[in-house]
């Protein structure tokens, strides 16, 4: 069974800061083996998530795992990216499709804020 990873990120006005989910996306497809990887906008900028979904099923899936992108637990995660994927459901029957997780709380992401730190620290030259 054909499988793809549909990244949802938010979305911005300015063009620029989209291009960091675009680039998680290439590295997430680095890294595995998934075949089909594509990336969504929930608002400000394209693909939409319905383009997303659509850009999945042309590749050929026969089921998507939807994964937010998203720090928080907010409408966008609870309430609206599932209507997204109801309303996709609908037009795709034949496509299995399920929501995964937000980003929210994980020790990766405190490692990460670690690092960030540190390298905050150097680039100051504090100890």
């Amino acid at each position: 069974m054909k499988t793809a990873i549909l990244l949802m990120a938010h979305g911005s006005r300015i063009a620029e800061a989209n291009q960091a989910v675009n680039q998680i996306a290439a590295m997430v497809k680095d890294f595995t083996d998934y075949q089909i990887v594509e990336v969504s906008f929930r608002e400000n900028h394209a693909p939409t998530i319905q383009q997303g979904i659509d850009a999945c099923v042309a590749q050929g899936a026969e089921r998507i795992l939807l994964i937010p992108y998203f720090l928080y637990m907010g409408a966008h995660v609870q309430e609206d990216l599932p209507k997204e994927m109801e309303e996709a459901r609908l037009r795709h029957p034949g496509v299995e499709m399920a929501m995964g997780k937000h980003l929210g709380v994980h020790k990766r992401l405190a490692k990460l804020v670690i690092d960030r730190i540190e390298e905050g620290f150097s680039e100051q030259g504090w100890n």
